[in-house]
């Protein structure tokens, strides 16, 4: 039996961090940037990734090293739902609890410089690569599945070679069929369409006529958005510290963002209108959460 290999808690937060959790992505860039002394912290606002710089010394801030690396790693997770990066850098503070609204306020006296970049998409066969990752499984359960190895390589000879063989059966028919047509002279009659036939064609649901459908729930903003407010409403009732709460103000507006890329012809547009209002106004409380525990 083959060891069982120990499982790496980096995979789970790399993973957050691809499906756009800010979290899971200040995380791994600290990780990246460790060796620099440069500190990252972030808050998503208006479909923009702000990611806030500090260091002890301004020479650990080159802004062209720092953007380069920065901007490497961020490709490299790919975070979903997430193209536009604002790079802000300044000296260390005390306060950090309210940052972006510091420098918000004041970025010509707050910051030493600022630089916003669009990240490159991932092309399809990376992004393949990665689901079939996410979806093997874990290695504590391949230890499990060894015993049934040589039974499925098996019967997945069986059933391949009965495709084999089916499609090679086809091919053979299909080619006497033809040769005897161009042998004998064989003429096949098509049915010709009926004028009873097109006019229920024209008449049936599927019509060029016939409204858009909603969009698939793959990809669909709509269902990501009702997922992210779902999970943002349940951590709410657990946030203590300013962090937390500005963490769930950056969910709220991320959520409130997917909402407003619903299309004017999606048959919840009307919902989803509503909701863009209802989360903003969800996020605007959270930060005023945040302010409180920060007076506090």
């Amino acid at each position: 039996m083959a060891p069982r290999k120990m499982h790496d808690p980096m995979d789970d937060v790399t993973k957050q961090a691809h499906q756009g959790s800010v979290a899971a992505i200040i995380q791994t860039l600290n990780e990246h940037l460790s060796e620099t002394g440069i500190r990252i912290r972030a808050v998503f606002t208006n479909g923009v990734l702000q990611l806030l710089c500090e260091a002890a010394m301004p020479e650990q801030l080159e802004q062209s090293l720092v953007v380069a690396q920065i901007k490497q790693t961020l490709e490299g997770i790919a975070p979903r739902n997430i193209h536009r990066v604002n790079i802000n850098s300044r000296i260390v503070q005390e306060q950090q609890l309210l940052w972006w609204e510091e420098i918000s306020r004041d970025p010509e006296n707050q910051l030493l410089w600022s630089q916003e970049i669009i990240l490159a998409k991932p092309n399809l066969f990376k992004q393949l690569v990665k689901k079939i990752k996410h979806r093997q499984p874990a290695p504590s359960k391949q230890s499990k599945l060894s015993t049934l190895s040589s039974l499925k390589r098996r019967r997945d000879n069986q059933f391949w070679g009965g495709i084999f063989s089916g499609v090679s059966l086809s091919l053979l028919l299909m080619i006497i069929g033809w040769s005897l047509y161009n042998r004998l002279g064989l003429k096949f009659n098509w049915p010709m369409e009926t004028p009873a036939s097109h006019s229920t064609a024209s008449s049936s649901p599927m019509s060029v006529n016939s409204p858009p459908l909603a969009p698939s729930p793959i990809n669909d903003p709509f269902t990501e958005a009702v997922k992210l407010a779902q999970q943002t409403a349940a951590a709410g009732k657990t946030a203590q510290t300013a962090a937390e709460w500005l963490d769930l103000a950056a969910k709220w507006e991320h959520a409130s963002d997917l909402m407003g890329r619903v299309k004017p012809y999606d048959q919840r547009y009307q919902i989803a209108q509503d909701r863009v209002q209802m989360y903003h106004q969800n996020s605007q409380a959270a930060q005023k959460q945040a302010s409180r525990r920060r007076s506090k």
